[in-house]
């Protein structure tokens, strides 16, 4: 059974002009992606095809969507009010062809994720999903990064959302955002490099501590372990307590912590990604990466872990 919506827009009295789903999507790809050009490659579409399918847009509205100024705004104001229409649209579309489809999934997939990771914006994808395929169990565990790592090599999972060290992304993985690592501290802890440093650490299964006291003390600095901690929460509260220095990605990095700079050597940039096990890719594992695809870009970045 294939479902068409068309969403009708009533001009001069006529039901003549229509919002098209495939647009609607170009729409969310340019906002999630911060441009045409990015969108385009994440829809494997010409950077044309996706500028076409935006034009159309705009003459069944009669209103520009894009401001295309150079250093300005992305949207115009009518473009910003038309990408929440759409996600909304877009949301039930895909709702009704999951809910009307003559095979609806049913399965169980095991998902990995780190800590913080369950309460963030995937945390809501989840919920869209359970509700989208009702006979699909999604069983998770969450951990730090390494244990999920190691749970899917194990094929124990058969999806993980993660971190990882950019020059470690498969080609296979999903990057969902980039980030940066820093060295940071309260602004009221005197670092003395000349000393023992106390640093606030995750757990044993952490690659940023493992990065830390490897190749983080190759400048000669000596890293005395006085805390470890699974979660960044616990983390930030240390480091906003002048207990020591710490580790953290950019989106932990609050206006009251103080990143250290020149006193270590550079962090390598991190990636958050979701990484299937390839002996694993069945049509319900295929469902929910493209789920998370659809929605993640925008949503994942509210929260970042290591």
């Amino acid at each position: 059974m294939i479902v068409m919506f068309q969403f009708c827009f009533v001009m001069d009295g006529q039901m003549n002009e229509r919002l098209e789903i495939d647009a609607l999507r170009a729409l969310l790809a340019i906002a999630a992606h911060g441009g045409v050009t990015r969108a385009a490659e994440h829809l494997a579409l010409s950077q044309s095809a996706v500028s076409h399918k935006i034009r159309r847009l705009e003459q069944a509205l009669d209103c520009d969507l894009l401001a295309r100024r150079a250093g300005g705004p992305l949207f115009t104001e009518a473009g910003l009010r038309l990408c929440d229409y759409a996600r909304r649209i877009v949301a039930l579309h895909d709702e009704a062809l999951a809910g009307l489809g003559k095979k609806p999934l049913s399965g169980i997939i095991r998902l990995g994720m780190t800590e913080d990771t369950a309460t963030s914006g995937i945390a809501r994808i989840l919920g869209r999903f359970t509700r989208l395929y009702p006979d699909v169990q999604v069983r998770i565990r969450t951990s730090q990064s390494l244990n999920v790592q190691a749970w899917l090599k194990a094929r124990e999972l058969d999806v993980a959302v993660m971190q990882v060290f950019h020059h470690d992304i498969q080609p296979d993985d999903m990057i969902l955002f980039e980030d940066t690592l820093h060295w940071v501290k309260s602004p009221d802890f005197n670092l003395d490099v000349s000393a023992p440093i106390p640093f606030l650490s995750f757990d044993s299964q952490c690659f940023y501590r493992q990065w830390g006291l490897t190749d983080g003390q190759s400048q000669g600095h000596r890293l005395n372990t006085v805390l470890e901690c699974p979660s960044a929460a616990g983390i930030q509260s240390a480091v906003r307590s002048g207990l020591g220095v710490a580790l953290l990605n950019g989106l932990h990095v609050t206006p009251d912590i103080e990143v250290i700079a020149d006193k270590f050597p550079q962090p390598p940039a991190i990636a958050f990604v979701a990484r299937t096990a390839t002996s694993r890719r069945n049509p319900v594992v295929t469902a929910l990466i493209e789920e998370i695809n659809q929605e993640g870009q925008s949503t994942i970045p509210l929260k970042a872990v290591s």
